[in-house]
């Protein structure tokens, strides 16, 4: 079944990102600030269900961390028109995603298909101070919390990991792009 309920959830968080994006451009940043949380949770729920009922399935995987990557673009992006976040945050955020994805479909139009994209490591930590990040300018600009050390220490942190992260995967793809075998007809030597 390629449509199922983990899908339909991850399906969801996906049409929450224009509705946030317009809350943040609107100045609603307590609705934006529970949206976002709710994504949050959704992410959560889905993944849960996708692994406890063995409900993954091919599209979950693909859907999954685009809901996810859609949402934190459009969030910085929001946040750094609203003069919450650095524009060279915001440009390096969405630069290391543009060039990622970029890269795989350079290598597929070479005929060096990435099979399967691995998160590494650096990347998770990333994802996690993005989000750490985005949820602490949403709530700071939602509840007027006072949190301006927090939020300088947090970008700093995140401008760092991203772009350690987009090191790491171009390392990763400069090793795959250049360990091809064409002899071989199943694709790169692992």
């Amino acid at each position: 079944m390629i449509i199922n309920i983990p899908n339909f959830i991850t399906l969801g968080r996906i049409m929450s990102v224009p509705v946030i994006f317009w809350l943040l451009l609107s100045g609603q940043s307590k609705f934006a600030f529970f949206v976002f949380v709710c994504a949050g949770i959704s992410d959560a729920v889905d993944g849960y269900l996708a692994k406890r009922f063995n409900w993954s399935t091919e599209l979950g995987s693909y859907l999954d961390p685009l809901a996810d990557k859609l949402l934190i673009v459009s969030i910085f992006i929001g946040l750094g028109v609203r003069n919450e976040l650095p524009l060279w945050l915001v440009i390096a955020v969405v630069s290391r995603d543009i060039l990622i994805v970029a890269a795989v479909l350079l290598a597929w139009q070479l005929d060096r298909r990435v099979l399967r994209i691995k998160p590494l490591a650096v990347s998770k930590v990333n994802t996690m101070m993005q989000i750490l990040l985005a949820a602490t300018v949403l709530a700071d600009g939602a509840f007027g919390l006072g949190l301006d050390t927090t939020r300088v220490v947090l970008v700093w942190i995140t401008g760092a990991l991203t772009l350690l992260s987009l090191a790491a995967y171009l390392r990763a793809w400069f090793l795959h792009m250049t360990s091809y075998d064409s002899t071989r007809e199943d694709g790169p030597d692992r």
